[in-house]
């Protein structure tokens, strides 16, 4: 099976864990978007969805679903999303496409995250992949120099301008021993928003897309 393939299994798998008549959250991605275009046979069973971006809630109301502004809702039974990269521990790094700090705002809010993503982006350690800084843009150097400090070699988006208006700084290179400590660490640096670590709020289930098929693991504890 190709990427796509895999990314298309696991996005009809996650679909069982939708819970009908129940408000839902949707991530954004390619793989998102393949769970959106499974999401249209069972439309009339949900009655409204938070998207994590303008581009999924566009994708949302092709098919019928009600994008609602998350400011109106107070429960979200369940969040899917996809994942750059995700370890043992359920841990992620997101905002390739991104769309971060919106994704990191419904998952925190929804009571389930269900992560879905193919084989190819689970990881031992964190940190091959590139992450993703979104930056209040006046802060955008004295940003990037802190993260010098923190070992990384932070690297503009350049020509992205973020849902909120912001700029993505991308991190290569950082030493990500302790996800949750990271995570705190550079949202501490004044001018970020929030940066692409999952860690302190991870997934719950992960369903990745394998040649044998989907498997499913359970976050421990």
């Amino acid at each position: 099976m190709d990427q796509n393939a895999l990314k298309k299994a696991v996005a009809e798998a996650a679909i069982a864990h939708v819970e009908r008549g129940e408000i839902l959250g949707v991530g954004t991605g390619s793989t998102a978007n393949y769970f959106i275009d499974a999401l249209e046979r069972i439309r009339h069973d949900i009655p409204g969805a938070v998207a994590s971006s303008k581009a999924t809630a566009e994708r949302l109301e092709r098919i019928g679903i009600e994008v609602l502004d998350l400011n109106m809702v107070d429960y979200i039974s369940v969040y899917v999303d996809g994942a750059d990269e995700i370890n043992p521990a359920l841990e992620m790094i997101k905002g390739g496409g991104g769309a971060l700090t919106r994704e990191k705002v419904v998952a925190a809010v929804a009571k389930k995250f269900v992560c879905i993503c193919d084989a190819s982006k689970q990881v031992d350690r964190l940190g091959r992949f590139p992450l993703p800084v979104e930056v209040i843009p006046m802060a955008r150097s004295y940003v990037a120099r802190e993260l010098v400090k923190l070992g990384g070699s932070p690297s503009y988006r350049d020509g992205v301008v973020t849902d909120n208006g912001n700029v993505i700084i991308d991190v290569w290179n950082l030493n990500i021993a302790v996800p949750r400590q990271m995570e705190e660490r550079i949202n501490n640096i004044t001018g970020v928003v929030t940066n692409g670590l999952f860690a302190l709020r991870p997934a719950d289930v992960l369903l990745v897309g394998t040649a044998e098929g989907v498997k499913t693991v359970q976050a421990k504890g």
